[in-house]
Protein backbone atom coordinates (compact mmCIF):
# COMPACT_ATOMS: atom_id res chain seq x y z
CA UNK A 1 0.00 0.00 0.00
CA UNK A 2 0.97 3.18 -1.05
CA UNK A 3 1.04 5.94 1.20
CA UNK A 4 -1.11 8.99 -0.13
CA UNK A 5 2.31 11.48 -0.18
CA UNK A 6 4.19 8.88 -2.21
CA UNK A 7 7.11 8.75 0.30
CA UNK A 8 6.13 5.26 2.22
CA UNK A 9 5.26 1.38 0.51
CA UNK A 10 4.21 -1.02 2.83
CA UNK A 11 4.13 -4.41 1.77
CA UNK A 12 2.88 -7.55 3.43
CA UNK A 13 3.92 -11.06 3.42
CA UNK A 14 1.31 -12.11 0.99
CA UNK A 15 2.13 -9.11 -1.30
CA UNK A 16 6.26 -9.82 -0.83
CA UNK A 17 5.28 -13.26 -2.50
CA UNK A 18 3.40 -12.33 -5.11
CA UNK A 19 5.56 -9.97 -6.39
CA UNK A 20 8.53 -12.39 -6.52
CA UNK A 21 5.80 -15.06 -8.56
CA UNK A 22 5.12 -12.41 -10.81
CA UNK A 23 8.69 -11.99 -11.29
CA UNK A 24 9.20 -15.94 -11.71
CA UNK A 25 6.43 -15.34 -14.73
CA UNK A 26 8.79 -12.31 -16.21
CA UNK A 27 11.56 -14.38 -16.29
CA UNK A 28 10.29 -17.23 -18.08
CA UNK A 29 7.66 -15.74 -20.68
CA UNK A 30 11.59 -14.18 -21.79
CA UNK A 31 12.65 -17.27 -23.12
CA UNK A 32 15.90 -16.72 -21.55
CA UNK A 33 17.27 -20.03 -20.06
CA UNK A 34 19.80 -19.58 -17.51
CA UNK A 35 21.90 -22.38 -15.09
CA UNK A 36 22.55 -20.44 -11.58
CA UNK A 37 20.30 -17.99 -9.58
CA UNK A 38 23.12 -15.17 -7.76
CA UNK A 39 21.26 -13.64 -5.29
CA UNK A 40 22.33 -10.47 -3.45
CA UNK A 41 22.55 -10.81 0.67
CA UNK A 42 20.34 -9.73 2.28
CA UNK A 43 17.57 -8.36 -0.12
CA UNK A 44 18.06 -10.85 -3.08
CA UNK A 45 17.76 -13.74 -0.43
CA UNK A 46 14.24 -14.68 0.18
CA UNK A 47 13.59 -13.96 -3.91
CA UNK A 48 16.29 -15.52 -5.09
CA UNK A 49 15.45 -18.41 -2.79
CA UNK A 50 11.85 -18.80 -4.25
CA UNK A 51 12.84 -17.87 -7.70
CA UNK A 52 15.96 -21.00 -6.94
CA UNK A 53 12.94 -23.44 -5.87
CA UNK A 54 10.51 -22.34 -8.75
CA UNK A 55 12.85 -22.73 -11.67
CA UNK A 56 15.16 -25.64 -10.03
CA UNK A 57 18.13 -24.39 -10.45
CA UNK A 58 21.13 -23.66 -7.88
CA UNK A 59 21.47 -20.84 -5.86
CA UNK A 60 24.55 -19.15 -5.22
CA UNK A 61 25.28 -16.02 -2.70
CA UNK A 62 27.16 -13.09 -2.89
CA UNK A 63 27.20 -10.60 -0.02
CA UNK A 64 26.72 -6.87 0.15
CA UNK A 65 25.91 -4.42 2.44
CA UNK A 66 25.13 -0.84 2.08
CA UNK A 67 22.05 -0.01 4.50
CA UNK A 68 23.66 -0.55 8.01
CA UNK A 69 22.66 2.64 9.88
CA UNK A 70 19.55 3.85 11.56
CA UNK A 71 17.92 0.49 11.58
CA UNK A 72 18.80 -0.21 8.04
CA UNK A 73 17.41 2.63 6.37
CA UNK A 74 20.43 4.74 5.86
CA UNK A 75 22.68 4.42 2.66
CA UNK A 76 26.54 4.07 3.42
CA UNK A 77 29.44 2.70 1.77
CA UNK A 78 29.14 -0.11 -0.26
CA UNK A 79 30.88 -3.48 0.23
CA UNK A 80 31.00 -6.31 -2.01
CA UNK A 81 32.22 -9.90 -0.99
CA UNK A 82 35.33 -11.13 -2.68
CA UNK A 83 33.84 -14.50 -2.71
CA UNK A 84 30.65 -16.15 -3.47
CA UNK A 85 28.90 -19.49 -2.25
CA UNK A 86 27.52 -21.55 -4.60
CA UNK A 87 26.82 -25.49 -4.00
CA UNK A 88 28.67 -26.39 -7.61
CA UNK A 89 32.62 -25.16 -7.46
CA UNK A 90 32.77 -22.10 -9.47
CA UNK A 91 29.78 -20.16 -10.97
CA UNK A 92 29.91 -20.33 -14.17
CA UNK A 93 27.66 -20.45 -17.74
CA UNK A 94 24.26 -18.17 -17.89
CA UNK A 95 23.48 -16.38 -14.19
CA UNK A 96 20.41 -14.32 -13.12
CA UNK A 97 21.52 -12.15 -10.73
CA UNK A 98 18.48 -11.39 -7.89
CA UNK A 99 18.23 -8.55 -6.27
CA UNK A 100 14.95 -7.01 -4.18
CA UNK A 101 15.07 -3.52 -5.82
CA UNK A 102 17.24 -1.22 -7.94
CA UNK A 103 17.34 1.56 -5.20
CA UNK A 104 19.82 4.19 -6.82
CA UNK A 105 21.26 1.36 -8.57
CA UNK A 106 24.34 1.61 -7.59
CA UNK A 107 24.67 -1.75 -6.39
CA UNK A 108 23.86 -3.61 -8.75
CA UNK A 109 25.99 -1.72 -11.19
CA UNK A 110 29.06 -1.90 -8.73
CA UNK A 111 28.33 -5.94 -8.53
CA UNK A 112 27.79 -6.68 -12.20
CA UNK A 113 30.94 -4.64 -13.03
CA UNK A 114 32.92 -7.02 -10.40
CA UNK A 115 31.61 -9.91 -11.84
CA UNK A 116 32.40 -8.79 -15.43
CA UNK A 117 36.09 -8.39 -14.28
CA UNK A 118 36.26 -10.96 -12.19
CA UNK A 119 34.42 -14.36 -13.05
CA UNK A 120 35.20 -14.91 -16.52
CA UNK A 121 33.45 -18.11 -16.66
CA UNK A 122 30.02 -16.35 -16.56
CA UNK A 123 29.01 -16.30 -20.33
CA UNK A 124 25.91 -14.57 -19.79
CA UNK A 125 24.21 -12.30 -16.92
CA UNK A 126 21.05 -11.10 -16.71
CA UNK A 127 19.30 -9.23 -13.39
CA UNK A 128 16.18 -9.44 -12.08
CA UNK A 129 14.82 -7.22 -8.95
CA UNK A 130 11.15 -6.68 -7.89
CA UNK A 131 11.01 -3.47 -7.71
CA UNK A 132 12.95 -0.21 -9.70
CA UNK A 133 12.87 3.12 -8.55
CA UNK A 134 12.24 6.73 -10.61
CA UNK A 135 16.21 7.88 -9.61
CA UNK A 136 18.05 4.43 -10.01
CA UNK A 137 20.53 4.41 -12.08
CA UNK A 138 20.38 0.91 -13.23
CA UNK A 139 17.84 -0.71 -15.26
CA UNK A 140 17.28 -4.47 -14.60
CA UNK A 141 16.81 -7.07 -17.37
CA UNK A 142 13.48 -8.24 -15.37
CA UNK A 143 11.52 -5.66 -12.88
CA UNK A 144 8.10 -6.28 -11.87
CA UNK A 145 6.98 -2.70 -10.52
CA UNK A 146 8.15 0.71 -11.34
CA UNK A 147 8.38 3.29 -8.36
CA UNK A 148 8.35 7.19 -10.09
CA UNK A 149 7.78 8.68 -6.69
CA UNK A 150 11.21 6.69 -4.86
CA UNK A 151 9.56 5.63 -1.34
CA UNK A 152 10.62 4.20 1.43
CA UNK A 153 9.90 0.45 1.09
CA UNK A 154 8.59 -1.07 3.95
CA UNK A 155 9.36 -4.64 3.63
CA UNK A 156 7.33 -6.85 6.03
CA UNK A 157 10.55 -8.56 7.94
CA UNK A 158 12.19 -5.23 8.56
CA UNK A 159 10.56 -5.21 11.54
CA UNK A 160 13.41 -7.50 12.67
CA UNK A 161 16.34 -4.80 11.80
CA UNK A 162 15.77 -3.55 14.81
CA UNK A 163 15.02 -6.49 17.39
CA UNK A 164 16.93 -7.91 19.51
CA UNK A 165 16.51 -11.32 21.63
CA UNK A 166 15.33 -10.13 24.82
CA UNK A 167 12.48 -8.25 23.52
CA UNK A 168 12.06 -11.86 21.52
CA UNK A 169 12.02 -13.49 25.06
CA UNK A 170 9.56 -11.10 26.24
CA UNK A 171 7.04 -11.52 23.50
CA UNK A 172 7.11 -15.28 24.13
CA UNK A 173 7.34 -15.76 27.71
CA UNK A 174 4.12 -16.81 28.93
Amino acid sequence: MLTEDGKHLYVSYDEYHNLIEKLAIKVHLSGWRFDTILCLARGGMRPGDVLSRIFDKPLAIMSTSSYRADAGTQQGKLDIAHYITTPRGEIAGKVLLVDDLADTGHTLKAVIDQLRCNYKPITELRSAVIWTKGVSAFTADYSVEFLPTNPWIHQPFEGYDSMQPQQLIAKWSV
